[in-house]
């Protein structure tokens, strides 16, 4: 019989000690996992608020589980052109923009294989080989069609982004912060974390990085390592943070891999992107973890333009050299440094 759904927080903000009290913090449930805001400024209250509806609202145009979503929209309508928000249009071209960017490590076109496994249901199972290679047939990032305002989605497939809506509603929050002049801020979102600008003493916000290994824990002995970091997103995917166990004993994840339709097992049980924005970072955090340590490596050296931290199930932890300054580790594990 199928495991109990689990659910960690991925990553999050440690204590910032030394701070004045926050003028302002809120929390909520959206986006299938629990959201929190704390904002410093004397706008705190009034930009917290409205960033909470910039989440909300992304939220309502891209759940995939809501029937009123454009999301929805897109995949009831499968064969025929659907007209989009800016928003929707830009989430999807990102994240078609980080599939071609990975040979298809990421691709939004997975959801018939997810819903199959019961990972948007909660009606856990194994499917068969037979039932996966006939749904793969329909699995193809490069089949959408994106245009000014519109998507074309082929019969008989549909798209998910839940491997970047989150990041991008996290970047229109702290948008929406620094409209109201908001310097200092932390907005989290489960497995994302995103920093506006530095602590209100000047430090850098001190975000730390769940270990895998440790399960149900959110006391400091869980963390591998502190990231001291300021005006960066930081996004985490791990196998333990959705998972059943099958009757056969094993635990199986919900990160798929396209190529062959079972949770990924290339050796990594977390991984960690660091950059500028959320959605970047959500994006590719679901691609290495796809891919593995060897080509996210050269995938990091080739393209760039992000840092990474990555979790091996041999307790190893790899980081990229723009890490050096910033990474603490808490744990005992091996630290490898790659560069470039």
């Amino acid at each position: 019989m199928a495991g109990a759904f689990i659910f960690a927080a991925l990553l999050f903000p440690l204590s910032s000690c030394g701070l004045e009290p926050p003028l302002y913090e809120t929390g909520f449930i959206a986006m299938d996992t629990y959201i929190s805001l704390t904002v410093y400024g004397e706008n705190a209250e009034t930009a917290a608020k409205a960033a909470k509806e910039e989440i909300l609202r992304i939220d309502t145009l891209m759940s995939a589980v809501n029937p009123d979503s454009e999301v929805s929209k897109i995949n009831a309508m499968a064969g025929e052109t659907v007209t989009v928000s800016d928003d929707t249009e830009k989430v999807i071209r990102a994240a078609l923009k980080t599939a071609e960017k990975t040979d298809g490590a990421l691709d939004i076109t997975l959801r018939p294989v997810i819903t199959e496994w019961g990972f948007t249901t909660g009606e856990y199972k194994i499917p068969d080989g037979e039932t996966l290679n006939n749904l793969l047939k329909k699995v193809d990032y490069r089949s959408v069609r994106v245009g000014d305002n519109t998507v074309f989605l082929p019969f008989g497939e549909q798209i998910d982004l839940g491997a970047a809506a989150k990041g991008y509603a996290g970047d229109k929050a702290i948008s929406v912060l620094k409209d109201y002049g908001v310097e200092s801020a932390i907005v989290s979102l489960g497995g994302n974390v995103q920093a506006l600008g530095a602590k209100t003493d000047g430090k850098k916000w001190n975000i730390a990085v769940k270990n895998p290994f440790v399960e149900n824990s959110v006391s400091s002995i869980s963390n591998i390592c502190i990231l001291g970091l300021k005006d960066a997103a930081v996004v985490t995917s791990g196998n333990y943070e959705r998972y059943f166990e099958g009757e056969d004993g094993k635990r199986y994840h919900h990160i798929i891999d396209p190529s062959d339709g079972y949770p990924a097992d290339n050796g990594i049980v977390s991984a960690t992107i660091i950059g500028k924005t959320g959605l970047e970072c959500d994006a590719l955090s679901t691609a290495v973890f796809v891919m593995g340590a060897e080509k996210a490596e050269k995938l990091w050296r080739e393209k760039g333009g992000f840092e990474m931290l990555l979790v091996t199930d041999d307790k190893r932890i790899i980081v990229t050299e723009g890490l050096s300054d910033v990474f603490t580790n808490l744990s005992d594990m091996k630290v490898t440094e790659i560069r470039k």
